[in-house]
């Protein structure tokens, strides 16, 4: 079972919504430049990806959950093209940056940002004609019930994609990952970011996060009537596909 609840930043009494919230903001202004740097802007390729599976949908509303510093947003609505796309958030750090991101880039009057309880989210039932969600959903602190507000907020036969951070399920790789983000990833990440917790946390949220056919089933359970996975850069990420 994966107890997101039980793996926090930070050794603390505070809950873990609002560890999630301080540790994004106090690793916000070096956020972009570590993503990038740290998977050797592989993961620009991966988000591309995903927003490519709503092509053929042509969604005109669209909310990106777990936006973080919007660079999800800005590239579905550079490709996409639609009318709205709301980016969600807990982190106001991380979204500030997004914000400005997004106006210098002129998407102001598509994309905004909000900051949202992803596991309740204050739009009605049938919002939104996609829900994207870019390296974030492993934070949640229940996963099942931040995919059953996913689907609420989608309209029937909405789509949702999805693109995580998975552990690979082959040799070599496998190993040199398990190295890698065990020593490189939370040792740069310390060096740049300052926060002693923040990459060794997510180095675990990785490890413990379902992937695969585990993951399809989970969201067959929060409403999906269709899920699929497919595996990228050897398992490293993950993207998943579901039909409301």
């Amino acid at each position: 079972m994966y107890r997101q609840e039980t793996i926090k930043p930070y050794e603390a009494e505070a809950g873990k919504a609002a560890q999630v919230e301080k540790m994004f903001d106090n690793i916000a202004p070096t956020y972009d430049k570590l993503n990038h740097r740290l998977s050797w802007d592989i993961d620009k390729g991966w988000r591309r990806k995903a927003i490519r599976q709503l092509e053929p949908y042509k969604p005109k509303t669209l909310l990106d959950i777990a936006t973080g510093t919007g660079d999800f947003a800005i590239l579905a609505a550079e490709m996409l093209q639609p009318d709205r796309l709301v980016g969600a958030d807990i982190s106001e750090g991380m979204m500030e940056i997004g914000r400005q991101k997004v106006k210098d880039k002129g998407l102001q009057d598509i994309i905004s940002f909000e900051k949202e309880d992803c596991l309740a989210l204050s739009y009605p039932d049938g919002t939104f004609d996609a829900v994207t969600a870019a390296f974030g959903i492993r934070n949640f602190a229940d996963l099942d019930k931040g995919l059953r507000e996913m689907c609420r907020v989608l309209k029937e036969g909405g789509h949702l994609s999805i693109v995580e951070l998975t552990t690979p399920v082959s040799c070599p790789m496998k190993q040199l990952f398990h190295v890698y983000s065990h020593t490189v990833l939370p040792l740069y990440g310390r060096l740049i970011s300052k926060d002693t917790s923040a990459y060794a946390y997510l180095t675990k949220t990785i490890e413990a996060f379902p992937q695969g056919e585990r993951m399809v089933e989970i969201l067959k359970k929060a409403g999906f009537r269709d899920a699929s996975f497919r595996r990228l850069t050897s398992g490293i990420c993950t993207m998943y596909f579901a039909t409301k």
